[in-house]
């Protein structure tokens, strides 16, 4: 006898929580430090760096709008996976509500992130 398995959704959310973690691990430090540390202290970058002009044309550039909305989708999808299973360590085993608000969430932020981008233009 053949048994059925059900479809689960599980795969994509992993995806997008793998893909999160390892860009959060390779250029979220990088990130901090440039923003953070080097251009407001003059460190190794000069202070003009992050200028309104500069940062509008990457963000105005095809490969900055997607290294951007990586960073800004991907973190968010990472941070609320582990959000959603953490409350199970801490003994709140969460419902479908809890799921969708964290999932719901980092969706919003994802379509809101694309959209701004994509309404500053080329």
């Amino acid at each position: 006898m053949k048994k059925i398995r059900k479809r689960s959704n599980a795969p994509i959310f992993w995806g997008l929580f793998g893909a999160g973690g390892m860009l959060s691990a390779l250029f979220g430090p990088a990130l901090v430090f440039i923003t953070g540390i080097a251009v407001p202290l003059g460190i190794l970058l000069p202070q003009d760096t992050m200028s309104y002009p500069k940062v509008l044309a990457f963000v105005q550039n095809f490969f900055g709008k997607g290294f951007i909305f990586a960073v800004i989708s991907l973190f968010m999808w990472f941070a609320v996976h582990r959000t959603y299973h953490s409350l199970h360590e801490f003994g709140i085993h969460a419902g479908m509500g809890a799921k969708l608000l964290c999932y719901g969430s980092a969706f919003i932020a994802t379509v809101i992130s694309g959209v701004v981008l994509l309404k500053i233009g080329f």
